[in-house]
């Protein structure tokens, strides 16, 4: 959750279970930024409970970094947060330097060129893009043409309600939904694509 000063200024995030459950996190205001709420993460992290542990994981709009820091809180073997927004970065690098979270690193960089290029598979990926700027479904492409997916990986994904079911190639499964508010949360397992053989290719 994010709390705001009456001006508007930063805020901060709370890391709800794990290592450093408790710990209370600086964020940055910056526009567009839609920290997921304690509800939704706790929820969420309670559908991978058996999951998170030695995951290498990939936060695709890191923000606040409430989703990469709860899960490297609870064991996982790795996190890279990607964040385009530099002073959003330097923070998220701050507060990893704060936690002492060697494991996780963060890259200022726009998330579709990001993923533009070949990428080493994960095991849990979030993607909670800003809302309302059509960046989901070329997203989704680029995780699954190129690379960044181990087979069986689990997706988030964070959606406006009123869009329905966002599209996803059809080896990803919907395994949990929920709704909160004007939000979608959904988790998906994603499923190898068996190779073709050449007579039918």
């Amino acid at each position: 959750m994010i709390k705001k000063t009456r001006s508007g200024a930063a805020g901060q995030i709370r890391i709800i279970g794990g290592l450093w459950r408790g710990r209370k996190l600086p964020v940055p205001d910056s526009t567009g930024l839609r920290p997921t709420t304690d509800r939704v993460r706790e929820t969420l992290f309670n559908w991978l409970a058996s999951d998170i542990q030695e995951a290498r994981c990939l936060d695709c709009y890191a923000g606040s970094g409430a989703l990469g820091l709860e899960a490297l809180s609870r064991h996982a073997a790795s996190a890279t947060l990607l964040e385009l927004e530099r002073p959003v970065a330097q923070q998220l690098e701050k507060n990893l330097a704060t936690l002492g979270a060697k494991n996780g690193r963060v890259v200022n960089t726009n998330t579709l060129q990001f993923l533009a290029q070949k990428g080493d598979a994960h095991h849990l990926v979030f993607i909670d893009p800003p809302f309302r700027k059509g960046l989901l479904e070329e997203t989704v492409t680029l995780l699954e043409n190129n690379g960044w997916l181990s087979d069986e990986a689990l997706i988030y994904v964070e959606s406006e309600v009123e869009h329905g079911l966002p599209p996803v190639p059809i080896n990803w499964q919907l395994h949990r939904e929920k709704v909160a508010g004007q939000v979608a949360y959904r988790l998906y397992i994603r499923h190898a694509v068996a190779e073709l053989s050449p007579s039918e290719a």
